[in-house]
């Protein structure tokens, strides 16, 4: 949220249970339409290539989230 206040376009990423506390942190940092890329939790425990594929997951939600932003 930081860098989306600095005009750098950012989202964040977090799991699944994490979601309502992203979007509660959002509202207070006055950023309510903040966007974030929801993967499956964990992702603490992972092995490198189980995180790989969170990644392919998340990738989708990160472009088109940054692509659908006004220059």
């Amino acid at each position: 949220m930081q860098l989306e206040a600095l005009g750098i376009p950012a989202i964040a990423i977090c799991t699944t249970p994490f979601e309502s506390g992203a979007k509660a942190m959002a509202n207070l940092g006055g950023m309510p339409d903040y966007p974030f890329a929801i993967v499956q939790h964990p992702i603490g425990s992972l092995t490198p290539e189980q995180i790989r594929e969170r990644a392919v997951e998340a990738a989708p939600q990160v472009i088109g989230s940054l692509l659908a932003r006004p220059e």
